[in-house]
């Protein structure tokens, strides 16, 4: 659901730039607590390096001649907490326009804040965080112990996704009409653009319950610390799960990234839908502008070497791993950065 430049206004491209760039700055605020401690950053360069890979990963929507992906808001902000979740999101979707050109710089406010705000602080607070909260609340029988069966982890997980990507597609169809983009008028625009991303949003549901699950299973006390928000214990090893999602970084971005569908995901098939086409065209300083910075810091542009316009394997492959690397130390460095700061206050 990368949003391109020609898709929006200037001046809305420039409101909604404003609006994540404080939806950040308050997260930052938020973060210089003690809830991000030495344990819960390198979580944020390694869970950014999954999110980085596993949007790679386009996967057919049967009987739609669509795709999608996932976005993973709701999965960052499960072992992380809305605000760091929040930070490496946006990390993830600033590696993506600038080095590989998914998603528009002028747009990058607008998919920061489709993909990252709906999810991690609206989703998130309202739907995960309190069914997650009332379901361990519920005892089993006489026990008296807190109820952590799996099914619950899987109803919050799809109920907080679909409810996100909901959010966030409206967003896109809002933006363009404020836009005023005519080529997409907004009662077709919309009623294509839900039901679409309603099944990307089932599929991104079902994947984040299972990696949610395995979580519980190895470290529980991961998902503990972000929905209370809290910091990760001192004393709880972590390596383990590190390693894993690392190697499983890895193998997403680098093997599986090469069986990604070839169908036009949810934003694009709408499009052409509507309009007859997932490219429109915009004239002006403005989108030159942006388009001329992204042209000079894209080295693999659509995730292949520069001038491969078939896309070969060795560049998926390639594009994969090298940015899961870049996402590992952009966020995983940001959140030492902020900790640093923290310490000198």
């Amino acid at each position: 659901m990368h949003m391109a430049d020609a898709l929006l206004s200037p001046a809305v491209g420039g409101v909604m730039t404003g609006v994540s760039a404080l939806a950040i700055a308050y997260g930052v605020k938020r973060m210089t607590g003690d809830t991000v401690n030495e344990k819960k950053i390198p979580m944020m360069g390694v869970m950014g390096a999954l999110v980085f890979a596993g949007q790679m990963i386009n996967f057919t929507i049967p009987g739609t001649g669509s795709s999608g992906h996932i976005g993973g808001g709701i999965l960052l902000a499960a072992l992380l907490g809305p605000f760091p979740a929040l930070l490496t999101l946006a990390s993830v979707l600033l590696i993506q326009c600038l080095f590989f050109a998914d998603g528009g710089l002028l747009a990058y406010g607008c998919n920061v804040f489709n993909m990252g705000v709906t999810s991690c602080f609206l989703a998130f607070q309202l739907i995960f965080k309190p069914l997650m909260k009332n379901m361990k609340n519920m005892k089993k029988g006489k026990t008296g112990k807190p109820n952590t069966a799996p099914q619950y982890i899987i109803i919050a997980s799809i109920a907080a996704v679909v409810i996100g990507l909901q959010l966030g597609a409206f967003g896109v169809v809002l933006e363009t009409l404020l836009s005023g983009i005519t080529e997409l008028p907004f009662g077709a625009f919309l009623v294509l653009m839900q039901p679409i991303h309603l099944a990307i949003g089932l599929v991104e549901g079902i994947v984040t319950a299972g990696v949610l699950c395995y979580v519980h299973r190895v470290r529980p006390e991961l998902l503990d610390s972000a929905v209370e928000d809290a910091p990760i214990p001192q004393g709880l090893p972590t390596t383990k799960i590190l390693i894993s999602f690392l190697v499983l970084t890895v193998l997403v971005g680098g093997l599986l990234s090469l069986f990604a569908s070839a169908y036009p995901d949810g934003l694009e098939w709408s499009m052409e839908k509507v309009a007859g086409t997932a490219e429109l065209e915009r004239e002006g300083s403005v989108y030159e502008t942006a388009a001329s910075v992204v042209e000079t810091t894209a080295f693999m542009p659509d995730y292949s070497f520069s001038g491969d316009e078939a896309g070969s394997p060795l560049g998926t492959t390639t594009a994969g791993i090298l940015g899961s690397i870049i996402t590992v130390v952009l966020a995983g460095g940001i959140g030492y950065i902020i900790r640093a700061a923290r310490k000198t206050t």
